[in-house]
């Protein structure tokens, strides 16, 4: 994903109003843009406090800026954002990268797990979470054209291509990624694979539910949607409400704080339309991770793997009945 942006920064940079502004983050892989744009380019340093700042003041001035950090270092200049950015709407574009738990071998000083909880909060901020790099371009695309406020969610390097060029990528519309009529999982951001790999578990009936001493054994003609939730604020309440009709239960699944997170705007939708269809949100439980590693050692370690999420699926599948 964040090579994606680097590409689509580059291009978008061909419009004189785009500034690129880093914090001592992302030097050497924004050289392109640096080179051909060097007037409109501007490290900061390690001050994210100045990176929120100027950009604002650049933005009341007509500007367009990008700027370009790691996620979880966005909470130190929160105020800026809030009072300067947020309060004055202004088209300032937060490029956060390595969210969630992308960075899992730098520990949890580098996690971002409660970033969607406080963005979303931030009034007239839009949340953008795609889910591979194609998706990354066409968000990218779609926050310049914002006249606002735009918080874009990336996780690193190595996503798998999930979408075509092709791919129909439409602001505050869910993208239901495969069909299905029993279960259906929410998820955002790269989590949205481990999904897919979760629904293949779960329609092979290859999972396991434990249940008192013994295991049962899962064998049943079961079908999931899948629902790529890529714009989390705002998010699309109609796509949600249709699935709620259409399915036996909800899972939503997100490698975030599961408080305020993908699965609390979820069902805050539910709630508010008097919806009662099973439902559970899973994700990183009011907890920090102490754990170092790779990012599938630790979604096994955090319990938001793929086969995590096909028994969690199954077992709420179980109760409901």
């Amino acid at each position: 994903m964040r090579n994606a942006f680097v590409k689509t920064i580059h291009t978008l940079g061909k419009d004189p109003r785009v500034m690129l502004l880093i914090a001592d983050t992302g030097q050497y892989i924004m050289q392109d843009f640096k080179r051909d744009y060097p007037e409109r380019f501007l490290n900061v340093g390690v001050a994210e406090a100045n990176l929120a700042g100027i950009a604002a003041g650049l933005a009341a001035s007509g500007k367009i800026p990008f700027i370009y950090s790691i996620a979880p270092f966005y909470t130190r200049c929160l105020d800026q954002i809030r009072v300067d950015i947020c309060q004055h709407d202004l088209p300032v574009k937060i490029v956060a990268v390595g969210a969630g738990i992308a960075y899992g071998t730098m520990g949890p000083t580098h996690h971002a797990i409660e970033d969607i909880a406080i963005m979303r909060a931030l009034p007239g901020m839009t949340v953008l979470s795609p889910c591979d790099p194609i998706e990354t371009t066409k968000a990218t695309e779609a926050a310049f054209k914002i006249d606002g406020p735009v918080y874009l969610r990336l996780a690193l390097v190595g996503e798998t291509e999930l979408h075509t060029r092709d791919y129909d990528y439409q602001l505050g519309k869910a993208d239901i990624l495969k069909e299905g009529r029993d279960i259906a999982i929410f998820s955002t951001g790269r989590m949205v694979e481990t999904s897919l790999w979760a629904a293949k578990i779960i329609e092979e009936g290859s999972s396991i539910i434990e249940k008192s001493n013994s295991a049962l054994s899962v064998r049943s003609a079961l079908s999931v949607r899948v629902v790529n939730i890529h714009t989390l604020k705002p998010i699309d309440k109609e796509a949600i409400l249709a699935t709620a009709r259409e399915v036996k239960m909800i899972l939503t699944v997100e490698e975030h704080n599961v408080i305020g997170g993908l699965g609390s705007a979820v069902a805050e939708v539910l709630a508010e339309n008097n919806f009662h269809t099973p439902f559970k949100r899973l994700g990183i439980n009011d907890q920090f991770c102490s754990h170092y590693g790779s990012f599938s050692y630790l979604q096994n370690r955090l319990r938001i793997s793929d086969l995590w999420i096909a028994n969690e699926a199954l077992a709420l599948l179980e109760r409901s009945k």
